[in-house]
């Protein structure tokens, strides 16, 4: 009997592509509850993304290639992965994104890559795309491009000369935990350098500040600690200049269950995505609340708690803190207080304007947060 396979169709294609785009999350592309990830019949979590067959996003999301000649052992499109695998072309990758940007499907396009080839040439085929949606179809919106590992300084300073972002994903906190990942990638060389790069390439007072630059850990992988993710995160924020830092939670069954090592092992999945929400939220103290790495406590095996968030855990261990006068307080101790977030804390200072406060009904309609808010201010 014969088999015949046929070659994927562009939709074909798309579909294939858009799907395993899941992976990367080094863009902000939900705007309501209704578009963050949601969490399938098996388990897996799967993020938002654009497909041909439908479905909402803001950003149309595909890689112009799955074929990679990395080793990645979290990744599921790792050259040792048997998959299905395909390519679009530039022209035909531009001509598909402009069809769902002019129906008003989209407002911007994520194109990212396996490493078909070289870094280089797969960096090519990227710019070729924002060049031509660029320079020949006129296209003047938003494109975030995805930054090769090992790429060219020239590659890579194409890239941000057409991109409105970009990211390259440092991944691990440090060359030792890569090296439990990859055995081809360089730390230094193709990760961090480039990062570094890219930073003074849009620099504020450079021909590129408007260009974004973010980045993306996977947690959980590697056998890497919480402090050592928040310790590379304030160095990428403070002394890089980056937009944002995004966080992936490993998970067991995509990647290579040999490098499960003691982390992964010990984690149940729950646990690994909790993790994964505590870095969030110190993220937002970091970049919203004020906080200084020093601020954030780590339990004895070095990870953020899983059971209490990393504001109350200050609170917790900083009682001569409180109570916090909400009438006099100034907007920087305010933050301090859990259950207090950045638009309640404006709230309250428009409302100090307009007269005293008197108890928390004055400040907004009573719900959980508040509700923990009360344990730590006074009228």
């Amino acid at each position: 009997m014969v088999g015949i396979v046929s070659r994927p169709n562009t939709q074909e294609k798309l579909e294939i592509l858009s799907a395993d785009a899941q992976y990367d999350l080094a863009c902000a592309c939900a705007t309501s509850k209704d578009e963050h990830r949601t969490r399938g019949d098996d388990g897996k979590w799967v993020y938002p993304v654009t497909l041909p067959s439908g479905g909402k996003s803001v950003l149309f999301k595909t890689l112009l290639s799955n074929v990679c000649t990395n080793d990645c052992k979290y990744c599921p499109l790792r050259e040792q992965k048997d998959i299905r695998r395909c390519s679009l072309a530039p022209d035909e990758t531009a001509k598909v994104f402009l069809d769902y940007y002019n129906r008003r499907k989209v407002f911007g396009l994520f194109l990212s890559s396996g490493v078909a080839g070289t870094p280089d040439a797969s960096m090519d085929r990227l710019n070729s795309v924002a060049g031509l949606l660029r320079r020949k179809y006129g296209f003047k919106g938003y494109i975030h491009l995805k930054i090769i590992p090992g790429a060219s300084d020239a590659a890579v300073e194409q890239a941000v000369s057409l991109a409105s972002a970009v990211s390259l994903n440092i991944e691990t906190p440090g060359e030792k935990h890569l090296s439990r990942l990859s055995q081809k990638k360089n730390y230094i060389q193709d990760i961090i350098n480039p990062i570094k790069l890219i930073s003074r390439l849009t620099e504020r007072g450079s021909r590129y500040q408007r260009v974004k630059q973010t980045t993306q850990f996977i947690v959980g992988a590697a056998g890497e600690q919480d402090a050592q993710i928040v310790k590379y995160m304030f160095g990428l924020y403070d002394r890089l200049k980056m937009h944002r830092v995004y966080f992936s939670a490993y998970q067991k069954g995509l990647g290579d269950e040999s490098i499960a090592g003691e982390q992964v092992e010990s984690d149940e999945p729950v646990d690994v995505l909790m993790r994964e929400h505590r870095l969030y939220q110190v993220d937002f103290l970091l970049r919203k609340y004020g906080f200084a790495e020093s601020d954030i406590a780590f339990e004895s095996n070095g990870n953020l708690s899983l059971t209490v968030d990393p504001k109350e855990t200050w609170a917790m261990n900083h009682p001569e803190f409180y109570p916090v006068n909400l009438n006099r307080a100034p907007k920087s101790s305010l933050l301090r207080v859990p259950g207090l977030g950045p638009v309640t804390v404006n709230r309250i200072m428009e409302r100090r304007g307009q007269g005293r406060l008197r108890s928390m009904d004055d400040v907004g309609k009573i719900g959980v947060r508040l509700s923990k808010a009360k344990e730590y201010v006074t009228f």
